[in-house]
């Protein structure tokens, strides 16, 4: 016969246990007959439980034994068990996948698609300055008017650009209509600003009337630092420069500045992100005045101001082409500049939504330079913007690209104005 090992429960042995101690301590209860009496009473208790723990384990057994062979002998009623067993299972493991969705849901990031630099220069040129190599180095700018301070051409890095020479100088575009309203009232103002180490909590301004020949409007002045832009009350870092102090410089470099005038829409860009975007700007825009706070080794170039068009869906629809003069290139390269990316995202989104257009991407350029140089040089900006559209996604037969040169020029190539307007990138619908 089997010897049966009685495991008693911790948790009853501290009750007996502790009934025990609790005797012991009772006078009347030290009597070492009385003591035995109540150890051996404790002792069948504990026996007894035990017992019966044992004979409930062995009935258990007994059960799921009997339920085994009935299971065995009605195959059918166990399937259906087990059917239901697995219903219920997978009930169960749906409500956790749920459950788990919910969870993933709760902290999973939306979706959002922003577009961050949607600016798109203006149709015609109506004010263009390098300025031009023609310009004598250490002579004021020919293009330009002087309100009060120096300012002079200079060379930064062998490029021309324009020199503010004193803390506070103002120049303005010099135009022969200059004191009417030459701004239209869709236009785009471009600039190249310099931000260096020397330059330090020092800025530029571009004021939105001509200082010398308008009457001061609403409108008040955009503040460019070398992290971020400031209108009025509205002002916004570039990214990765939210921490930096507005004035101090992250690292030298030109930074590009691009603002978009829309019926008194305002959007003011710097590089590749827009900053500002006012929808209703007070007051009118009527000209420009250009200051720097930080005088010598404060330099710009690149500046153009541009009369704005029509969409570029509408263009195509009515014209069978699109005039693109915002799409830059480096000097006498076809390498892309960051401000392309506007009007290359622009197209690239039109072509998306409309996928029946195919454009044949096509370069020109103006009459400087020499006629091979300048078609080799044409085809070279037309392949490096078609490439730049594949690879952004767009589906290779629906883009071919060529050049024409300086071969069919839509503007004289006699003022800066003109020559800008020449060199473009055409998109034909094919």
């Amino acid at each position: 016969m089997k010897t049966l090992h009685i495991k008693t429960s911790s948790k009853h042995l501290f009750k007996i246990l502790l009934v025990f101690s609790l005797l012991i301590t009772i006078p009347q209860f030290s009597n070492g007959q009385i003591l035995k009496r109540l150890k051996k009473k404790a002792e069948d208790k504990i026996e007894r439980e035990a017992e019966k723990r044992a004979e409930k384990r062995i009935n258990t057994k007994i059960d799921n034994e009997y339920d085994k062979a009935e299971d065995a002998i009605d195959g059918k009623d166990k399937k259906k068990t087990d059917s239901a067993s697995e219903e219920t299972k997978s009930k169960k493991t749906d409500s956790n996948q749920n459950k788990k969705t919910s969870a993933e849901t709760k902290n999973e990031k939306p979706n959002v698609a922003w577009s961050k630099f949607d600016f798109i220069p203006g149709d015609t040129v109506i004010f263009e300055d390098g300025p031009s190599i023609n310009e004598e180095n250490g002579e004021f700018p020919s293009r330009w008017d002087l309100i009060e301070g120096g300012t002079e051409v200079a060379e930064f890095n062998g490029t021309p650009v324009i020199m503010f020479l004193d803390d506070g100088a103002e120049i303005i575009p010099y135009l022969k209509n200059s004191s009417e309203d030459y701004l239209p009232e869709v236009f785009t103002i471009e600039m190249d600003v310099w931000f260096g180490e020397e330059q330090a909590f020092k800025r530029y301004w571009i004021e939105f009337f001509d200082k010398k020949n308008q009457r001061r409007g609403e409108t008040t002045d955009l503040e460019l630092y070398p992290n971020g832009l400031e209108y009025g009350s509205s002002n916004k870092r570039y990214p990765g420069r939210e921490n930096v102090n507005w004035g101090v410089i992250v690292e030298p470099a030109w930074r590009h500045i691009s603002i978009a005038y829309t019926k008194g829409k305002f959007k003011a860009y710097m590089d590749d992100t827009r900053l500002i975007n006012i929808p209703h700007l007070e007051g009118n825009p009527t000209g420009i005045t250009i200051e720097s706070e930080s005088g010598s080794y404060t330099y710009i170039k690149n500046i153009r101001i541009a009369k704005g068009g029509v969409k570029y869906y509408d263009r195509v629809l009515s014209e069978g082409k699109i005039i693109v003069n915002g799409i830059k290139f480096d000097v006498n390269k076809a390498t892309l500049k960051a401000e392309s990316m506007g009007p290359i995202n622009t197209i690239f989104d039109l072509m998306q939504k409309q996928p029946e257009l195919n454009f044949s991407v096509e370069g020109h350029t103006d009459s400087d330079g020499g006629d091979e140089a300048n078609m080799e040089l044409s085809k070279e900006r037309g392949r490096a913007v078609m490439t730049k559209l594949i690879e952004m996604g767009i589906s290779a037969n629906r883009l071919k690209s060529n050049g024409y040169g300086e071969s069919l020029p839509i503007d004289n190539n006699s003022s800066p104005e003109g020559k800008a307007n020449n060199r473009r990138v055409e998109f034909v619908k094919f």
